[in-house]
């Protein structure tokens, strides 16, 4: 197929290339000079101009996003707009709101033009070991652009999956980036444990390599904490700053507003948040209370 892929940072360049190694035509949309060349030395046609790479596709057309959440999106698909004709497919890769993304569906609609939600998980690896892909909208049209959904994934039959109408396929990929938050913060807090046991003098690498196998706590986030620890076994050089990028927020507001317990993602998110606190006044609070009522010592700076 002939796809214009728009946004050629470190996901979008990948997912290119992915598809042009299966054979599909792709040409790469990016402001930015650097961007272009770069993408440009993988093999695939490149253009600083929406308008252009579009002039390019016949009709009907297939335009991926791979923007920045929020007011970026909108920004592009204003810019978009003008040179959609009907029956065009357009499909928001990126990490979008889902509300966000049943509002764009209803204006395209109006367009003759489809919109895509597509939850897509596999970050840099994903060019190797393929991505994980949840897509909302309408059916009949993400079958028909079925050729890409099946390029980009592990395997032709495996690792993507039409989830239901707009919205679904960016409100799973929410829920995964909340379960993944409560995943990485067992993992960190279970070796920050056993880092602290300084008696058993306890190499983290060596024992997280053993249970990459036949634990039942296996997974491929186990299998990077054990590259990270083998290659940094004290993570030395890393500012305990952890940031979040909108999904693991969104997963707790659904949590609140469906009444759904989720404690753990609640938590994750929390202690991200915590990470950055510098001079924490909330614990200079707690010192000074329990100096308050009990007299115990506080410590001083």
């Amino acid at each position: 197929m002939d796809i214009a892929m728009i946004g050629l940072g470190r996901m979008g360049a990948n997912m290119a290339e992915r598809l042009h190694r299966g054979g599909h035509r792709v040409i790469g949309v990016d402001p930015g000079d650097a961007a272009r060349a770069s993408a440009a030395e993988r093999g695939f046609e490149v253009s600083a101009s929406v308008a252009e790479a579009l002039a390019k596709l016949s009709v009907p057309r297939v335009v991926w996003l791979m923007v920045p959440a929020g007011e970026v999106v909108d920004q592009t698909l204003a810019s978009l707009s003008p040179h959609l004709s009907e029956g065009d497919v357009v499909i928001d890769g990126g990490n979008s709101y889902y509300k966000d993304s049943m509002r764009r569906a209803a204006q395209l609609l109006e367009e003759g033009v489809t919109y895509l939600d597509c939850g897509t998980s596999g970050g840099v690896w994903g060019l190797q070991e393929g991505y994980s892909l949840m897509i909302g909208g309408d059916a009949a049209a993400s079958e028909r652009v079925g050729a890409i959904f099946r390029a980009l994934a592990p395997a032709e039959d495996r690792g993507w999956a039409h989830v239901g109408p707009s919205g679904a396929g960016h409100f799973c990929k929410m829920v995964h980036n909340g379960i993944e938050y409560g995943m990485m913060q067992a993992y960190a807090e279970g070796f920050a444990l056993m880092q602290r046991k300084t008696e058993f003098e306890l190499d983290l690498g060596q024992v997280a390599a053993a249970w990459q196998h036949g634990s039942v706590v296996r997974s491929w986030l186990l299998d990077l904490s054990a590259d990270a620890l083998n290659r940094n076994p004290q993570l030395d050089g890393i500012a305990p700053f952890v940031p979040d990028s909108g999904e693991g927020r969104w997963t707790v507001a659904e949590a609140i507003d469906l009444d759904v317990s989720a404690p753990v993602i609640t938590l994750s998110l929390l202690e991200r948040l915590r990470s950055r606190e510098k001079n924490s006044f909330s614990d200079r609070m707690l010192s000074a209370l329990r100096n308050q009522f009990g007299g115990h010592a506080m410590v001083k700076e």
